[in-house]
């Protein structure tokens, strides 16, 4: 019995120093606190394994996006473009926006292949770096410059960019802090929106410590990871409460439900809405 005291001690401890951390990153506000278009329906995820775990944070997205009963979700999709360990300088954003490449055909009801025309390829962009390239010392102004080309390249195909600032590893909660400041500055610098799951994260940890967010590696997202990820991504991108939107799989209703409540007043409190 000690030793778990012990234990649960250290986790509230761990917990509540991440979100301090968390809120230390606040002299750096974000100066863009919408996404550019109204009610986009086409979104491109572009990322690595935080992204694809759990079968797809594009799918966690969808089945939120299509349960809000403040939305009409009528056509809408998503595509996910992950490159397992990648950073920002791996991906190719422009040829993702080739003619008949992304998006040519999609898989429909009894299995049939529908080929697709599309005036615009996606409404909205939403991209991540490694989980340490924007606080590494060596990959830190790689993670800028980057961050800056794909904008420009997204912008240019006539879509909307969005950084998907990522959370700290389990045990090292002090990168809360780093990748809050570095999303948000780089945010700032090209005028786009930032979705802030990291924040989101280390909010869950300091309510409760008990509700794992991660994989054993410390690293990748468990399912209510996954989830509340996508939360938060609704609540940036539509500045509307997730609350009551579809359960996450396999979640009961009410950790469900606190964890739309995170993702809610994370993004309050982000926006300063």
């Amino acid at each position: 019995m000690t030793g778990t005291k012990h234990h649960l001690a250290a986790l509230l401890v761990t917990s509540l120093c991440a979100w301090a951390a968390a809120d230390a990153w606040a002299e750096t506000k974000p100066m863009v606190a919408a996404v550019g278009v109204d009610a986009p329906k086409s979104f491109l995820f572009v990322g690595n394994s935080f992204m694809y775990y759990n079968n797809s944070m594009h799918n966690a997205f969808g089945k939120i996006v299509r349960s809000a009963n403040q939305l009409n979700s009528d056509g809408y999709r998503a595509t996910s473009v992950t490159i397992s360990g990648s950073g920002f300088q791996w991906h190719d954003v422009g040829s993702y926006f080739r003619p008949d490449a992304l998006a040519e055909y999609s898989f429909v009801a009894g299995n049939q292949v529908r080929f697709n025309d599309y005036e615009q390829l996606y409404d909205v962009v939403i991209m991540m770096d490694c989980s340490q390239c924007p606080v590494h010392p060596k990959l830190k102004n790689v993670f800028h410059e980057y961050a800056a080309k794909h904008s420009e390249t997204i912008i240019r195909n006539g879509a909307r960019p969005v950084l998907f600032m990522t959370w700290a590893y389990e045990d090292r909660p002090e990168m809360t802090t780093a990748l809050a400041e570095q999303y948000t500055l780089a945010g700032n610098a090209n005028g786009t929106l930032v979705v802030p799951a990291g924040l989101a994260f280390a909010k869950s940890r300091s309510e409760r410590p008990e509700l794992q967010l991660y994989q054993a590696d410390k690293r990748h997202p468990s399912p209510a990871g996954t989830y509340l990820a996508a939360l938060t991504i609704f609540a940036s991108i539509y500045d509307k409460s997730p609350l009551g939107s579809a359960p996450g799989d396999g979640m009961d209703a009410e950790t469900s439900t606190f964890l739309q409540n995170i993702a809610w007043q994370t993004v309050e409190e982000y926006f300063d809405r």
